[in-house]
């Protein structure tokens, strides 16, 4: 069974940095694109960055480009997400998911949570 795992959420303040982690598990992710989204408080889910298992080819999302980095560990089965210079509007819960062929994404992680302090 496939399953996602974030961590690495937690309170922060502006200009600070986070990594992110997606701990994969079950079948093999050759091939897939992982993606990694999240979802603010009265907002709707969006994307952020994608990663394919296979040729660590990337792809962004134009608001996070130059501040955001997603990366894979194959030996950890680990998708990160390195966030710089975070601002009070990056405040929300992040979740991974991995990309179906047909470009839908299934099985997402219960998400981790990034909060600013005052």
């Amino acid at each position: 069974q496939v399953q996602l795992v974030e961590s690495g959420g937690g309170l922060v303040q502006t200009g600070a940095s986070l990594r992110l982690s997606c701990t994969t598990s079950g079948r093999t992710f050759s091939g897939y694109y992982v993606g990694w989204f999240r979802q603010a408080p009265g907002k709707g889910r969006e994307f952020l960055a994608s990663i394919n298992w296979s040729d660590e080819s990337t792809y962004y999302v134009d608001f996070v480009k130059g501040r955001f980095t997603i990366t894979r560990d194959n030996k950890k089965n680990t998708v990160y997400l390195q966030m710089n210079d975070l601002k009070p509007e990056d405040t929300a819960l992040y979740s991974c998911a991995r990309r179906t062929p047909a470009g839908a994404y299934e099985y997402w992680g219960q998400g981790t949570q990034v909060t600013f302090s005052a």
